[in-house]
């Protein structure tokens, strides 16, 4: 997560980018973009306002050594060397372009930026920013002509989103150079993350809370909800959240005695986490700190909604682990063969 209340544009430029197996081209600029006043006010929270709320940060990959890493090569050299901008950035897009290895892989407008003043972690420093932009948008443009208005369609970059894009600081720890990346077009996350980028998650607080609830989130959907229902899906992810909330550390052992009342629920837990290892190449700590920012953002994406097939939904708060167990009972009517809930309350709110 980064500040950009301080930031701002040294260097940019802008290339495109091709497709090998669509026979497109590269296309490359000679000369960095001369903003005028109003397009570099609009441009610059384009770019960085996606990573404001990025809370997970990545580091350099490779199989043999990170020094090998084409991108951490690229950046390291735009760093040192002040006048090797806009040659590197055109490696940076012909390695883009070696990575399409699938003609569904879009072509588009690679933008290639260097940013001062970057806030991260208290610590102020430079950045440098890839963005692909991959899809136009229809827009109207109306002109004079003749001493009349008339109308064409245009097409051009949505201000509202980056498509992708990565923050790679000049600023390291021991894992390597601090990764930022998000992708707003995930059908080919792969290509951007693995085969462009070559970067993993960095190993911290961030890393290990995120594979945590990502293991409890795909358990209560793939094992808790077709074997025990959604009203046991949602208390368990219910006691997930607040056990996060209670603990500053999570310790896996003290985890599955607080939120499992069976024995047999324990049993299961045990041997998805097994499979969720091996299926993400992971393996999950026994404990580890929990990291907050984390934990409210997939807070937030939970949905503990009981959705019924008479059109009626019954919706739970997350915050209230207990109040399912308490106060709602699911059983079965022999008259009506059909299932049911009952709800125990005070008055309606």
């Amino acid at each position: 997560m980064i500040s950009r209340k301080n930031a701002s544009i040294s260097k940019f430029i802008i290339h495109k980018v091709g497709n090998k197996f669509n026979d497109t081209e590269n296309a490359f600029s000679q000369n960095l973009v001369d903003f005028d006043e109003a397009s570099y006010d609009l441009m610059l929270p384009f770019l960085l306002r996606p990573f404001g709320s990025a809370v997970q940060s990545y580091r350099f990959n490779h199989h043999a050594n990170i020094a090998l890493n084409e991108i951490n090569n690229y950046t390291s050299q735009i760093f040192k060397e002040d006048d090797a901008f806009i040659e590197v950035s055109k490696h940076i897009v012909t390695h883009l372009y070696e990575q399409s290895n699938s003609a569904q892989i879009k072509t588009g407008d690679v933008l290639v930026v260097m940013f001062e003043g970057i806030e991260y972690e208290g610590i102020t420093t430079n950045a440098l920013g890839i963005f692909k932009i991959e899809n136009k948008v229809n827009f109207f443009q109306t002109y004079l002509e003749n001493k009349s208005y008339d109308v064409l369609v245009q097409k051009g970059i949505s201000s509202k989103k980056v498509d992708k894009g990565c923050l790679i600081l000049n600023q390291s720890d021991t894992e390597g150079p601090i990764v930022l990346s998000i992708d707003n077009n995930t059908y080919d996350a792969q290509y951007w993350i693995n085969q462009f980028l070559n970067i993993k998650y960095a190993d911290d607080a961030n890393n290990h809370t995120q594979q945590y609830l990502e293991l409890c989130k795909d358990f209560s959907s793939e094992v808790l909800k077709p074997s025990y229902g959604m009203h046991e899906q949602n208390t368990f992810l219910a006691k997930t959240i607040d056990f996060f909330k209670e603990n500053e550390i999570v310790n896996v052992e003290r985890f599955k005695e607080d939120v499992f009342e069976e024995e047999k629920h324990i049993r299961l837990f045990e041997d998805y986490k097994k499979e969720f290892e091996g299926d993400q190449n992971l393996l999950i700590r026994n404990q580890f700190d929990v990291a907050e920012k984390v934990l409210n953002k997939e807070k937030r994406k939970i949905k503990t909604e009981i959705k019924l097939d008479t059109n009626i939904q019954i919706k739970l708060d997350i915050d209230a682990p207990n109040a399912s167990e308490e106060y709602l009972e699911r059983g079965y009517d022999e008259e009506k063969k059909m299932h049911y809930y009952k709800v125990f309350f005070n008055a309606e709110a």
